[in-house]
């Protein structure tokens, strides 16, 4: 299913339920059929998935070794796209509204 993430500063966001579950959990929020980020809880919002991404990207950071690259006897394998690219459209948002002072609703 896909959730459309809609706000006066910018154009809709859309994603797949599982992300977008996943992204409102890390701002401290659940994903009921409908929801709300207050333009006063931005601020905390942006901080805690600007800290998911850091430690996202340390994490995948220390384990880039471990993938075994041009070994022999190691496939070829891609690695998956980290949490900064999957949620910079979402992180976009937020920024975008906070500076124009909005809300951030889903599901109406």
């Amino acid at each position: 299913m896909l959730i459309t993430f809609k706000c006066r500063a910018c154009p809709d966001v859309v994603m797949l339920e599982n992300l977008a579950q996943y992204l409102v959990g890390i701002v401290g929020k659940r994903l009921g059929e409908r929801g709300v980020i207050a333009h006063d809880e931005l601020g905390l919002a942006i901080e805690k998935l600007e800290a998911a991404i850091t430690f996202d990207k340390q994490e995948r950071a220390e384990h880039d070794g471990h993938f075994h690259e041009n070994e022999e006897g190691h496939e070829h394998h891609e690695i998956p796209p980290g949490l900064a690219q999957r949620a910079y459209p979402f992180l976009d948002m937020l920024r975008a509204a906070q500076k124009e002072n909005t809300d951030i609703i889903w599901g109406i």
